[in-house]
């Protein structure tokens, strides 16, 4: 099986400001002080999927080289640079026309670069059973996350018949809903969040999305053209930008009649806020979670800090607040508020 392995690395992150910025972005930081960074966790969770020639990085033109920096086995040509952001479509377009160039039989695993999995061996798995999957038949794959609580943060996938661990037909995709409808698709039991995750033959999402993105497609098709060559970084300048500004949950997802989802627990968390952070760190007795060198708490109870730039941070009398210090930067918080952060830090 030829499988190629698509990490969109595009985004700012903003909601984790101030250790995530539009300069250095949370997929290319170490956000829970294990020595890696969120992009340099996702490759190696792929590695036992296909080895590191297979890996390709669709990402900003402003990020190739922290890109190159931190995956420096993955070949240079395969760290695709968007000129501008158009959303998760044309970034999947892009990669899949390219790699339809050299890997006409592939299957492609497309994969955000920022998510956290801590049940490694499960994900093998279930990417392995989407990939045999999608191997023998026109079927677009993608991997749900049995959830654990009524979390209004996320999308949804329906199936009725989902088993844990096998490939079903998904019934439909649920917008992020508000608490109490949460709640409802948490007792029902047949309802996972949407991971971004998707597993397909590089025919299938070529045709589906000349099918329900043909101006994107066609945008491609001028560009193929250009690929592996000289003229490749001025005809994408040219060329990109005119994509259609569209996610493929919209483009392609939500109109394909042929989607199934593998659901597992895998302890999944798309890090996208401070609480999602600290939920994945050790606390100490007064659950206070700390990343960083020299952190004194004093009758503090609930809190995240962050502050692996500063050199010593001494807080008192803080109750279920998020302190982060970076880059001449410091956030104070209440966590009941972090919704804000992309508000207050704007």
């Amino acid at each position: 099986m030829d499988t190629q392995i698509v990490i969109m690395a595009g985004g700012i992150g903003s909601r984790l400001w101030p250790i995530s910025t539009p300069e250095m972005p949370k997929q290319f930081m170490d956000i829970l002080g294990v020595g890696k960074s969120l992009i340099q966790m996702t490759v190696e969770r792929f590695l036992p999927v296909a080895s590191a020639e297979n890996f390709w990085v669709v990402t900003s033109e402003r990020y190739v080289d922290i890109v190159r920096r931190q995956l420096p086995l993955i070949p240079s040509e395969q760290i695709l640079a968007e000129p501008e952001p158009r959303n998760t479509a044309p970034c999947i377009a892009y990669a899949s026309w390219k790699i339809a160039q050299k890997h006409p039989e592939a299957n492609i695993v497309v994969t955000p670069a920022d998510a956290l999995v801590l049940r490694t061996d499960f994900f093998t798995n279930v990417i392995q059973k989407a990939l045999d999957y999608t191997e023998s038949s026109d079927s677009i794959v993608t991997v749900g996350i049995t959830p654990t609580r009524p979390e209004t943060g996320y999308g949804y996938i329906h199936s009725p018949k989902a088993v844990p661990g096998t490939v079903v037909k998904v019934s439909e995709f649920r917008e992020k809903p508000n608490l109490e409808t949460a709640r409802a698709y948490l007792a029902d039991g047949h309802y996972f969040w949407n991971a971004g995750i998707f597993v397909w033959n590089v025919k299938t999402i070529v045709s589906s999305l000349r099918t329900n993105a043909p101006q994107i497609a066609g945008v491609m098709d001028r560009l193929a053209p250009a690929f592996y060559s000289d003229a490749e970084p001025e005809a994408l300048r040219r060329l990109f930008p005119q994509c259609e500004k569209i996610s493929i949950d919209y483009a392609v997802m939500e109109k394909s009649p042929d989607i199934y989802v593998i659901a597992e627990d895998l302890a999944w968390s798309d890090l996208g806020s401070w609480g999602s952070v600290k939920a994945h760190l050790p606390a100490d007795a007064n659950g206070n979670s700390v990343v960083g060198g020299d952190v004194r708490l004093f009758n503090c109870h609930g809190c995240i800090v962050h502050s692996a730039e500063a050199r010593t941070v001494v807080l008192e009398g803080l109750e279920n607040c998020i302190v982060s210090a970076s880059g001449g930067h410091l956030l104070v918080c209440r966590l009941s508020e972090e919704q804000h952060i992309k508000e207050y830090s704007a």
